[in-house]
């Protein structure tokens, strides 16, 4: 194929490259004969300035006639995108994570600093810290979190600190600060969290341990992945703070509760067990 410029959801243009749609693919678990089939059906469609978001609406259409939990997979990100504006789901979903990770989580949570008070997304403690952290929420894959947030959340961080450190009941534990999006950092924002020792946490970041290979690692996959219900009914779950699909394993019953049929239950239980593992 000749060199192909293609159009990324931020509005940057970029060399298309084969490789990492394949890579894309294969990390959803898609098999090598899927991949060959997928790339094949996709190629002669192709041309200069094509937004990404195509591609990828052409690949994740291919991959559903395949292997539900495939599909699932390969829409993660737009999957944790769609949570919706209000920011909380994905602010419980974080404090999932914490918990798999073995920390005890208070989620949404108002705390005094020395000089307001302030509602803090997560707080995470083990036996050796205590994590203040903030989540940033972003519906669109080019938008990135900038320099504003680590410098807004540091100033947070800093008058809740002066506090924590007064409690006898936090002595000896390290206290840390902590933004995580859904996401991307900018440059200036990695660069300026760094230097103040603030901690970060994206899609791809930091890249020995990123958003996306915790979620793997503990199976933390939402109900917006699923490809087995609707739009409609994913917003009713949300509005009834179920996030994750072990939430639908443990419980079916709250499928026929917002209205799914007997008739698709099977398939949707089906798919949730084999992305889950």
């Amino acid at each position: 194929m000749k060199e192909l410029i293609v159009t990324k959801a931020s509005g940057e243009s970029v060399i298309f490259e084969m490789d990492k749609l394949r890579q894309s693919l294969r990390n959803s678990g898609a098999s090598e004969e899927q991949i060959d089939k997928v790339v094949k059906q996709i190629t002669p469609k192709l041309y200069h300035g094509i937004p990404t978001k195509k591609i990828y609406k052409w690949a994740f259409g291919l991959l559903k006639k395949g292997p539900r939990e495939v599909a699932a997979r390969y829409q993660l990100k737009r999957a944790i995108m769609d949570f919706g504006p209000s920011g909380f789901p994905f602010e419980r979903f974080i404090g999932e994570l914490y918990q798999k990770l073995g920390y005890q989580v208070q989620v949404s949570k108002i705390v005094h600093g020395t000089c307001i008070k302030h509602e803090i997304d997560v707080i995470a403690r083990n036996e050796k810290e205590q994590l203040l952290v903030e989540c940033k929420s972003h519906s669109l894959a080019g938008k990135m979190s900038d320099v504003k947030v680590p410098l807004y959340i540091q100033s947070r961080f800093l008058d809740v600190k002066s506090q924590w450190e007064l409690d006898p009941d936090l002595t000896g534990l390290s206290l840390q600060g902590w933004v995580v999006t859904n996401t991307r950092f900018s440059p200036d924002a990695v660069k300026y969290a760094h230097c103040i020792g603030l901690n970060l946490l994206s899609w791809d970041y930091p890249a020995s341990k990123c958003l996306k290979d915790y979620i793997d690692e503990f199976r933390l996959y939402p109900i917006t992945c699923l490809t087995g219900i609707s739009d409609a009914e994913k917003k009713v779950l949300l509005e009834k703070n179920i996030v994750l699909s072990h939430e639908l394993q443990e419980d079916p019953g709250l499928l026929l509760r917002i209205g799914v049929a007997d008739s698709r239950m099977e398939k949707i239980q089906e798919e949730i067990a084999k992305l889950i593992g």
